[in-house]
């Protein structure tokens, strides 16, 4: 009752009474009041969307006064020291390595501004999942790092609030609360019953709610305590949560909730209940885990797991056995205890809405809150992964999830006391178990029937689409802190369990090799097995690493390399390996190989462990070397095309292996491992399983012919030089084995940039990074920045104008390239095999340029090693044993011999081998050696294992088995019998030369070390021969045994390698080594000559019994021949490479020949003569040619004139130009705005004045006159430019038609008409027709005649008088008609219609003279705004004016100028005053005010052509008096009206002097008077504050104004008679820059008179009195009404000088930039734009692709650029600081203006470093711009479809 009365007043009194009763002592009818109204207003079966509800309770919370105004009380009581703002994704955030704690620091824009980071590595960056800012949580980042505001610690002098202020909220807001949570119970249904859409309709109506609750976060410190109150109050919860008993709603309301608690287990609650009975819905959906809790596998359901796969139940037993001990609460249903759990566990539901995670994080500064919270999060961890699993949504499910947990788990107190009492880690391990599970299948590795492994199915969405991240980035975000990880380290059943989870990724992804058809399908789920075992175990490895560096931590270390050893035992067995791998097989992912490797490494190089006590028994060690081992083979295999049939992604798998994000996880401890084990095997048996695993060992014989069973013969060669190249890197990478971190950092650097020049960011991404995330410091002592400079040449950004922009690169210094250049790193380091041959022909490029080796390719360099950490010395004995050393003399044996399959990379490779020998000697230990070896075979061979003493040891006779084909057997037996003297010599050697035969070594190696104690099982094992373990059986060839004569050692084969080499006989010396001691450096770089001679050097040094020998068989002459076993064959393999090399010069030859054939044709090309140049290309008219000009058409390429029939035309380009029209007065470029207060005006700009100006003249005068006075085309003129190279029109029809029907997709669009020149590929549009040839006339119509100029002008005019004829239809008028077209189509109509009737003669007229006006105009801007520099421009040499000029003229013949009109009779006559026709008709414009270049156009245009050149200059004067007249007019409107005076009379007395005519003080003066006659014309400036007479003008400075204002009359008019006649344009310097072009148009003498430095009056030439026609010409202007006096001054003072076209002026730093436009509203939508863009000509912000400010389908930029620019737009994208260029219907990405420290690129501002502007890209984009060669210089155009 009381609250319906309640609810009927108004809402404001109520509280207010409410909150006075509520504040009375005995409170108890307030409360009752309000409860009451509560549970009406609040009632969840009403519709959320009613607002009601929300106004109540905001009026409530406040009290009398209003929401706004309490909101500001609350924060005044604003205690919170942190700030906490929270974001979502695609908001900017920075992060500051140096001041951060945690990787994971983040702040937001304003707090990064106001602290202090100068000099600080930091970055910006686009949050992916939403973030919070740290700064004030001093848990995150250093106190240094503090914004101003936060670093005050503000909250310590808050006043503590009173108490009645938040007594309502404390009352209201749990009611608030429960009602939203009903609403939330009452939306959510299953996902199977309904459709998902639902959970979002419940969402939307629920919006307002949650952001009222949002709101309350934001009030401060004060409120967020009352709702944490009240969030985590058990009791209001228990009151609140069930609903009162009897309501109906609330009891099924909760029922609801209860059935959705019932299955937020990881395990499902009928599972549990049903233990015993069979349960076949859910089981298989639980899998293994399920069986983690406290309950035992039911029978029934074991069994039936085991029918469907028998593999699973031995693994799960495994798995359930190590995780009994766990607690089993982490498997069962939630229960809840407060609100905060609740909403949680909905918001979990609902799958994260981004309104909930931002209040839920908004809350975050309040520490209660913030441990609560981060307790219900890991509570509900289970859960919340369980979702995720199942969510459609996941990506961004995982973002919101990622949101929360990485602000809660970055702090280590956190962290490690959630650890402690909520068991995270459990959590996670058995979450993410559980999650893996779901996606295992059975392993084929090894024994497929057998195998009881299961790896994860990469195929599966969990893997595919990487939804466990959030969970794995949580675990290796928790154990980046040190106090979790050693829990973790300590807790040895969670190890345990870690390490079956690691396991499930054991040899995944398997490939199987396909050896007969191609596979169809390539599955790319390979990326998904790198990146899974990357994050899952590789992250989580380095972060466990990361705590392992002391001695301290010895225990943690030697725990997990126990359990490391135990799981590898139990894969082994689980996969049923025991010592010969399945062929054809390969796995790159053994993560627990790797893990074994890493903690084995960190444990030697960091704790100081031996490395005995960590290793396994040799039996182990043989077993774990295997797989690594088949990865290294594989990786040859799939280089040398034999596994080419599984398609390319088996090469994807191989590259990303050794690629630079996964090589120190993966390729790395693999090598390590593979090291170790070398170390600690016998040498023998491992040399001989790696030739064995690289399916080499056949080729391994002395014979010239041998059987490969198992490659092909062209594998052969690059599966040796892999082996190889295999022992040389395991011999001599030190990665693991004892460098330092900054050696190991020098090292990858040095190998990056041999490949390659690097950009800094290129470099950072390419050097394999340290466990921790990329930070400025690698750990170590020395960082990045100050390696690289050590090691690098910083080169600045070069620009080739027309190339692409280069970025800043870093380069190796040169002593870098002499002393550091390791091959071997860069083998091991290329993704490319191409990098490799890149770093050799860098390295050789700098020697030829140092002059260190001229001649020949230079071999890779030998690099010195640093020394073996002691634990690693075995390593060494790989180099030091017999098998090595057979194979050495075999291949150096056979390489002197040149059989098949040898390369100059294996003798490399062989030759490194020997000099690694000779650098790491073995300390002897005499005692280790077995005596029982004797007997064994390959002893015969050497007599130790030394390789110094090897060296020199003679090897008479080898045995070997060959086939019956071979040459070797049909030699033996054709010699007689031999005597028996030979015979028992013979005998001797058959017992001396053995078979090696290198599998049965290893197969009895391995036997020995097996069963030590039965030998005779040894025996029974061991195969005869090397042939007989690959050998089908019925193999065609017998294998003979035969017996080859030798008597060579190593050293006899060296020297007869390097005669063979240097290809002269005794090429070394007797003496030569002692030469040698005399220069011992000049053996570092060479090529093969150089490597033997160092080794040769080394062994004599080393060893006298080698020096003996050296100088022994130097001076012994060899025989020229090889020895007489070189068979055919072997001299076939010579003829063939001998063949091969000559086919190569030849062919090196051709493409010489070639090249500068190009190179030739291309100049030429380039310099074709633009037809109409030709003139002046001949320097003036003095040697015209007298036959017709000739073109060559690129198409046929006949050569011919132009004819009427068939003409010939230019390729040109047409396009719309605003350039012009955007000039201004001063020479400086307008600033873009960064703030508010900025602003550009556009009114000054060129294209706005003469806008205003024709816009005033059509107001007073007749519209025809107008539009004959001005030109247009300033805005959207039409420019034409060409390449110079001409065709015939009907070729290039044709070639037209094929562009048309060539489907491949252009950058441009032939139905438009473009195509590319045929020759030089230049963008065109059109074809411009050119005039048929010039005939004898020439001659005359140049030679200048001595007419007095009256007679001249009666010429001009008589000439004018002509009627235009028309001419007779041909193919040529028809083209040109054509072009006229084509230039109407270029611009928009608006740029054409300026007369008051839109598409009248008048208007086309003035358009077709503009296009000229245009031309000449923008060729003036590229000369730089003068004629100074004189000489044809760069424009000139390939300019289309003088054709463009007679298409004009042809087309404006059409139009005659009616005589009466005629400007020509009111320039030259002085004309009776003519009375004013009727009165309506507005008077004509007066000749003052009318423009003389534009009459100077018309009037060429319209004569008859050709056109004498005494009739121009004419023309010109003429309108030189003219001009010079409006200068005196101009000029005198700027005096006070003194001077005025004072001129005027000064001048009246000159009038009768003789030359008064060109007196300009008599002419001023005359003007003056004139003008004068009507007050109004002068008086109308007198109310402007004079500015300008405060200066005097003296004679000089009118002088200097009058040529000023003449000059681009006379500039204009020069220019034309350079194209039409040819004349030459002399430079000069710019003072003299008016006698200058008035001597070259003959106004004036050559040499002015340097007595009169007041030449501009001196050039006026008047036919008729001066002062008459003068008077005429001003008494048109006085003739004006009155009224209009006011604007025909404006009309008279013109300005028409502008200064060169700029860009805006940007600011240095982009941020500026950034921080402003980013966030700033469009002006026409009123949103922040997505992708905000800025115009760089005008400063316009427009969104680029915005759907909402589109207009007519056309979006913004490309609207805006039509408009701005006639169609060419420059954008600025703001987001991504890169320029875009949009032309026409094509747009194209320019680059970036803005560059790092490091002069790179930031494109999408990816990497967030600080941008500079880069001074001379800017000027390139402006030069392109203004040069208009935006389509020539950029190659990457596409259409935008009316998109941007």
């Amino acid at each position: 009752m009381m609250a319906a009365l309640l609810l009927r007043r108004d809402k404001k009194s109520t509280a207010a009474h409410l909150k006075s009763d509520l504040n009375r002592t005995d409170n108890s009818s307030g409360v009752r009041q309000l409860q009451e109204l509560l549970d009406s207003v609040l009632n969840p079966e009403k519709p959320p969307a009613d607002t009601e509800a929300l106004d109540w309770c905001k009026c409530l919370i406040a009290g009398e006064e209003g929401f706004e105004e309490f909101c500001k009380t609350v924060r005044s009581y604003d205690n919170a020291t942190l700030c906490g703002l929270v974001w979502t994704a695609n908001f900017v955030a920075y992060r500051c390595r140096t001041c951060g704690i945690s990787p994971c620091m983040s702040l937001c824009a304003e707090c990064f501004n106001n602290g202090d980071h100068t000099g600080h590595d930091f970055n910006m960056f686009r949050s992916q999942a939403g973030g919070a800012c740290d700064c004030g949580d001093s848990n995150v980042m250093r106190e240094t790092g503090f914004c101003r505001r936060h670093r005050l610690r503000t909250g310590e002098n808050v006043p503590s609030v009173p108490r009645d202020l938040l007594l309502m909220s404390e009352m209201v807001l749990p009611r608030f609360i429960i009602c939203i949570i009903q609403y939330l119970r009452d939306g959510y249904t299953e996902p199977d019953t309904s459709a998902e859409r639902d959970l979002q309709k419940v969402l939307q109506q629920l919006e307002p709610q949650i952001t009222f609750l949002e709101e309350l976060t934001k009030m401060g410190g004060a409120m967020r305590t009352v709702l944490t109150k009240i969030l985590t109050n058990q009791q209001t919860f228990k009151d609140l949560s069930m609903g009162q008993e009897e309501n109906v709603f609330a009891k099924k309301n909760y029922e609801n909730y209860l059935s959705a608690l019932k299955n937020s287990g990881l395990v499902s609650v009928e599972e549990k209940a049903q233990t015993g009975a069979a349960e076949p819905t859910r089981g298989s959906e639980t899998g293994a885990l399920g069986l983690l809790g406290a309950a035992a596998p039911s029978s029934s359901e074991s069994n039936k797991e085991e029918d469907q796969d028998g593999q699973s139940i031995g693994q799960r037993k495994r798995v359930k056995l190590s995780s009994s001990t766990k607690d089993p609460s982490i498997m069962d249903s939630l229960k809840h205890k407060c609100f905060l759990e609740e909403l949680l566990f909905w918001t979990i539901k609902y799958e994260f809405p981004q309104k909930m995670v931002t209040f839920l994080l908004n809350m975050l500064p309040d520490q209660d809150y913030k441990i609560t919270f981060t307790k219900t999060f890991v509570q509900h961890y289970a859960f919340i992964m369980k979702t995720l699993m199942k969510s459609q949504e996941s990506d961004t499910m995982s973002n919101r999830i990622v949101h929360i947990s990485v602000q809660l788990f970055s702090n280590e107190d956190l962290a490690r006391h959630v650890t402690e009492e909520c068991q995270l880690l459990d959590i996670m391990v058995t979450v993410l178990l559980y999650m893996m599970e779901s996606c295992l299948i059975k392993s084929e590795l090894q024994d497929e029937e057998n195998s009881r492994h299961v790896v994860v199915n990469c195929s599966e969405a969990l893997l595919k689409n990487n939804t466990y991240w959030p969970l794995v980035s949580d675990f290796i975000n928790i154990l980046s802190h040190q106090s979790v990880a050693k829990k973790f380290l300590e807790d040895h059943s969670l190890l345990m369990l870690w390490m079956s989870f690691v396991s499930f990724f054991q040899g995944m992804n398997l490939n199987k090799r396909e050896l007969s058809e191609h596979v169809e399908f390539e599955s790319q789920t390979y990326y998904a097995a790198f990146a899974a075992e990357l994050e899952a175990c590789a992250q989580p490895m380095w972060g466990l690493l990361t705590h392992c560096k002391v001695k301290e931590t010895q225990e943690y270390t030697k725990t997990v390399v126990r359990y490391c050893l135990e799981t590898l035992q139990i894969w082994f067995d689980a996969i049923g390996f025991v010592d010969e791998l399945a062929p054809n097989q390969v796995t790159f992912h053994l993560p627990l190989h790797r893990y074994y490797a890493m903690f084995l490494s960190k444990a030697v190089k960091c704790q100081g462990l031996d490395l005995e006590s960590l290793l396994p028994d040799q039996e182990m060690l043989m077993r774990i070397m295997v797989h690594p081992l088949q990865i290294q083979a594989s990786l040859s295999e799939i280089h040398s095309n034999m596994w080419v049939r599984n398609g390319l992604q088996i090469k994807g798998q191989a590259m990303t292996y050794v690629q630079s994000h996964f090589c120190n996880s993966m390729i790395d401890p693999d090598i390590f491992l593979l090291q170790v084990c070398a170390s600690r095997l016998d040498p023998d048996y491992f040399i001989s399983s790696v030739f064995e695993r690289f399916k080499v060992v056949d080729l391994l014989t002395m014979a010239s012919v041998h059987q490969n069973t198992a490659l092909d013969g062209e594998q052969e060669r690059p599966m040796l030089e892999g082996a190889l190249t295999f022992l040389v890197i395991l011999s001599s990478l030190r990665i693991h084995l004892g460098m330092a971190d900054d050696e190991i950092l020098r090292a990858e650097m040095v190998s990056q940039l041999c490949m390659n020049d690097r950009t800094h960011s290129s470099l950072l991404d390419l050097i394999p990074e340290n466990p921790n995330p990329k930070s400025g410091i690698v750990p170590g002592s020395c960082s990045f920045e100050e390696m690289l400079s050590a090691v690098a040449d910083f080169k600045a950004p070069v620009f080739e104008l027309g190339g692409s922009m280069q970025q800043g690169m870093y380069t190796p210094k040169a002593e870098v390239w002499e002393k550091e250049f390791d091959p071997i790193m860069v083998i091991l380091r290329t993704v490319y095999r191409r990098d490799v041959q890149s770093a050799m022909d860098r390295y050789s490029a700098f020697l030829k340029q140092s002059g260190m080796h001229t001649t020949g390719n230079p071999w890779p360099p030998y690099k010195e090693r640093t020394p073996l950490h002691p634990c690693y010395k075995g390593l060494d004995r790989l180099l030091h044993c017999k098998t090595l050393h057979i194979v050495i003399f075999t291949l150096l044996y056979k390489i002197w011999l040149d059989h098949s399959n040898m390369s100059e990379h294996v003798l490399c490779m062989v030759l490194y081998l020997i000099e690694l020998g000779l650098d790491n000697q073995v300390e002897e230990d005499k005692g280790d050696e077995e005596p029982c070896i004797e007997e064994h075979c390959h002893d015969s061979w050497f007599p130790g294992t030394n390789l110094l003493s090897n060296l020199h040891h003679v090897i008479n006779y080898v045995r070997v088995r060959v086939p019956e084909t071979a040459p070797e057997v049909k030699r033996e037996r054709e010699p007689p019998a031999s005597t028996s003297a030979e015979a028992s010599n013979f005998g001797q050697n058959v017992r001396e030369a053995q078979v090696f035969s290198l599998v049965a070594e290893r197969r009895r190696k391995f036997q020995e070390i097996i069963n030590r104690s039965s030998t005779e099982a040894s025996q029974a094992v061991r195969p005869k021969s090397s042939s007989t373990r690959w050998v089908p059986p019925g193999t065609p060839p017998q294998l003979v045994t035969e017996i080859l004569e030798i008597h060579e050692s190593m050293l006899s084969l060296l020297i007869k390698l390097h005669q063979k080499l240097s290809a002269k006989q005794n090429s070394l010396s007797a003496t030569w080594l002692e030469d040698m001691d005399a220069n011992p450096n000049r053996h570092a770089h060479g090529d093969g000559i150089t490597a033997i001679e160092r080794i040769l050097t080394k062994a004599a040094t080393r060893s006298h019994q080698s020096k003996r020998s050296i100088q022994e068989i130097c001076g012994k002459v060899f025989p020229p021949v090889a020895p007489k076993k070189n068979s055919p064959t072997a001299k076939k393999t010579m003829d063939k490479e001998e063949r091969r090399q000559r086919a190569r010069e030849r062919q090196q030859k051709l493409l010489a020949e070639f090249a500068s054939r190009q190179k030739s044709f291309m100049e030429t090309a380039m310099d074709v003569e633009s037809p109409d140049t030709e003139a002046a290309m001949d320097l003036g008219a003095s040697e015209v040619k007298e036959s017709e000009v000739l073109y060559d058409c690129v198409i046929c390429g006949q050569s011919g004139p132009s004819t009427e029939d068939r003409p010939t035309g230019l390729v040109v380009l047409l396009q719309a130009s605003s350039v012009l029209g955007h000039r201004c007065k001063s020479d400086e470029a307008k600033k873009l705005p960064t703030t508010d207060e900025e602003r550009i005006y556009p009114a000054d700009t060129c294209g706005a004045a003469h806008d205003v100006r024709l816009a005033l003249m059509q107001s007073f005068f007749k519209d025809s006159s107008c539009l004959q006075s001005v030109s247009i085309g300033w805005d959207g003129g039409v420019y034409v430019q060409t390449c110079g190279h001409t065709l015939h029109i009907d070729c290039h029809k044709s070639y037209m038609e094929s562009l048309r029907n060539d489907q491949v997709m252009q950058g441009f669009s032939v139905d438009k008409g473009e195509f590319t020149c045929p020759l030089c590929r230049q963008f065109a549009n059109s074809v411009l027709p050119c005039r048929p040839g010039r005939s004898t006339e020439v001659v005359s119509w140049h030679m200048p005649s001595n007419k007095k100029t009256s007679v001249l002008v009666k010429e001009v005019e008589d000439l004018q008088e002509q009627l235009g004829f028309f001419p007779t239809e041909s193919n040529l008028s028809k083209e040109m008609e054509l072009v006229i077209k084509d230039i109407k189509n270029t611009t928009q109509r608006k740029y054409m219609d300026y007369g008051k009737n839109p598409g009248s003669p008048d208007n086309d007229f003035l358009f077709m003279y503009s296009v000229a006006r245009t031309n000449l105009e923008l060729e003036l801007v590229h000369r730089g705004g003068n004629l100074c520099s004189g000489g044809a421009s760069g424009a000139a040499k390939r300019s289309c004016l003088n054709q463009l000029f007679h298409v004009l003229a042809m087309h404006m013949r059409l139009y005659s100028i009616d005589s009466a009109y005629n400007p020509w009779t009111r320039l030259t006559q002085v004309a009776p005053s003519r009375d004013n026709c009727l009165d309506d008709e507005r008077p004509e414009v007066p000749m003052l005010f009318r423009d003389c270049p534009s009459l100077l156009i018309i009037f060429v245009l319209t004569m008859p052509q050709p056109l004498r050149k005494e009739h121009f200059i004419c023309l010109v004067r003429m309108l030189y008096n003219l001009q010079y007249t409006q200068a005196l007019a101009a000029l005198s409107a700027k005096f006070s009206p003194e001077e005025r005076q004072a001129w005027s009379t000064s001048g009246t007395l000159k009038k009768n002097a003789f030359n008064a005519e060109k007196s300009y003080e008599a002419l001023l003066s005359h003007v003056i008077t004139e003008l004068s006659k009507v007050k109004t014309v002068y008086d109308v400036n007198t109310d402007e504050p004079s500015m300008l007479s405060s200066s005097v003008w003296s004679p000089q400075s009118i002088e200097y104004s009058l040529q000023q204002f003449c000059l681009p009359y006379l500039r204009l008019s020069c220019l034309l008679q350079h194209h039409l006649y040819g004349d030459n344009l002399s430079g000069c310097p710019e003072e003299e820059e008016f006698s200058g072009l008035a001597g070259c148009l003959g106004l004036l003498d050559p040499a002015p008179q340097p007595s009169n430095p007041m030449y501009s009056a001196s050039c006026l030439d008047w036919t008729v009195s001066a002062f008459d026609l003068m008077s005429q010409w001003c008494s048109e202007v006085t003739g004006l009404a009155d009224t209009q006096a006011e604007k025909s001054m404006t009309l008279l003072v013109q300005d028409l000088q502008w200064a060169s076209p700029h860009l805006l002026h940007l600011p240095d730093n982009y941020n500026t930039i950034f921080q402003y436009y980013h966030k700033k509203a469009c002006t026409a939508c009123k949103k922040v734009p997505k992708d905000p863009a800025l115009c760089l000509v005008c400063g316009t912000f427009v969104c680029l692709k915005g759907l909402c400010c589109k207009q007519h389908g056309i979006c913004e930029c490309v609207w805006h650029s039509q408009h701005c620019g006639a169609a060419t737009g420059i954008f600025l994208l703001i987001n991504a600081s890169v320029i875009i260029i949009i032309r026409g219907h094509r747009f194209c990405l320019w680059g970036s203006v803005y560059l790092d420290a490091h002069g790179e690129e930031d494109r999408d501002l990816r990497r967030g470093k600080p941008l500079f502007l880069c001074v001379e890209r800017y000027r390139v984009l402006e030069q392109q711009w203004v040069s208009h060669t935006f389509d020539h210089i950029n190659k990457r155009w596409g259409p935008h479809y009316n998109g941007l």
